[in-house]
Parts: C-alpha cells; sequence; structure tokens
C-alpha cells in the first residue's frame, strides 16, 4: 500500500544567476511499513527532501502526497493540523522543551491537538523505549541516548503515517547510537510504522529497507536492501 508519493518536487533558492535548485524533479513512492534511508553528501538536498515530505517547508512545483492527500494544496493552517496528525519528526539535537519532563515532551504534540491521551499506550511507548523510569525526569537531568529516546516517542505518540528521522544519531556516541537506532526499528515495527531517516552512516543505512542516494538534487540510485 503506497502511504507517500512524490511528483516533481522542486525546490529553488534565488533568482537569476544565484538561483540555487536544491532539488530537481524528484519523483518517488513509499509503501507502508517501508524503513527508508536517504543518503548523500553535504549539500546534496536530503534535508529539503525531508523538510518538503512533512510539511515542513515549501517547494517551488510538484506534489506530495501522503495518504492521498495532496498536502501542499492544503492551507497553512490546516497544512500545520494535517502535519501534526501525520507526520512524526525527530531531529539530531532533541528539540526538548527544558521545562518538560520526559512524559510532558512525549504529551506535549497530542495535547496541542487536544487528543484525549491513551494512558495504555503512553505507557507501553515509555516502556517500549526504556524511558518508564525516567518519565519524571526533565531533559537536563538525561543522557543524550534518553534525550533522542524521548524525541522518538515525542513523534509516536499521535501515531502518525510517517516517521522522519534527520540524523537521530548524529549527536551520539556509538553504543547509544546503536541502541537509539534498534529502539527506532522496533517502535516502528511495533506500531506499524513508515520510516524516513536522513543519515551519514552508511552501517545504518544498509539497515533500511531501501537506500536512496541523493546527489545535486537528483535521486542518483533507489536501491532495495
Amino acid at each position: 500500500m503506497e502511504i507517500l508519493k512524490v511528483e516533481n518536487l522542486t525546490k529553488s533558492y534565488g533568482s537569476g544567476e544565484a538561483k540555487v535548485d536544491a532539488l530537481k524533479n524528484v519523483n518517488l513512492s513509499i509503501k507502508k511499513g517501508e524503513f527508508v534511508a536517504i543518503v548523500g553528501p553535504s549539500g546534496s538536498g536530503k534535508s529539503t527532501l525531508l523538510h518538503l515530505l512533512g510539511g515542513v517547508d515549501r517547494p517551488t512545483s510538484g506534489k506530495v502526497y501522503i495518504n492521498d492527500v495532496d498536502i501542499y494544496n492544503l492551507k497553512e493552517k490546516d497544512l500545520s493540523i494535517f502535519r501534526r496528525r501525520n507526520v512524526g519528526l525527530i531531529y539530531q539535537f532533541y528539540n526538548l522543551i527544558p521545562v518538560l519532563s520526559v512524559k510532558e515532551n512525549i504529551l506535549l504534540p497530542a495535547e496541542l491537538d487536544n487528543r484525549k491521551i491513551d494512558k495504555a499506550f503512553l505507557d507501553d511507548l515509555l516502556k517500549t523505549l526504556v524511558l518508564k523510569e525516567r518519565e519524571n525526569h526533565l531533559p537536563n537531568e538525561l543522557s543524550g541516548g534518553q534525550q533522542q529516546r524521548t524525541s522518538i516517542g515525542r513523534a509516536l505518540i499521535n501515531r502518525p503515517s510517517i516517521v522522519l528521522a534527520d540524523e537521530p544519531t548524529g549527536n551520539l556516541d556509538s553504543k547509544n547510537s546503536k541502541e537509539v537506532l534498534e529502539l527506532l526499528k522496533l517502535s516502528v515495527k511495533k506500531y506499524n510504522q513508515t520510516l524516513i531517516m536522513i543519515t551519514h552512516d552508511n552501517n545504518i543505512a544498509l539497515q533500511a529497507d531501501r537506500v536512496i542516494t541523493i546527489e545535486d538534487g537528483i535521486i542518483k540510485s533507489d536501491e532495495v536492501i
């Protein structure tokens, strides 16, 4: 089942001689439940692509469909609501709210959406991410790995259609990187998510179902592992 489709996606910055094409007519299809790694050199356009897939930025031209919804045909307010409900975002630097506990950070997207909290799901999520004993701790009382696991929980709490991860292990040592990746894979599989991850680590990329390589704003290869 196709969950995401991209048609002729282009993103340009500037104009005239200063114009830069970050993405050039990208076409892509991803099925529900896939783990897709996006790799490429710095400046290749992979982060731009991830932001456009998540509705964080708007393309110059082209279409992005999530669950058959043309997301850039939505008004800004509707897009914001759609993104909150359908896209989970995980960043390299966690972006946790420092005055909120682990549990409060995880619940933030659900509360912003005025959702009734599924306490059983929250409890299961905390246990899966090995955060149950830390649920009342603040971010500055956590290790880097625990902070990233909290951000994973926050991304999953609304049970989104797609989870987008931008270098989620880039700020961690090798031990925590391995643990976070394994927990992310477990969580995505357990909750039947679709994961699209940017990474510079070939060892991480090779654990995905597919590896998409981007260079100069163009998909150079799309390989099933």
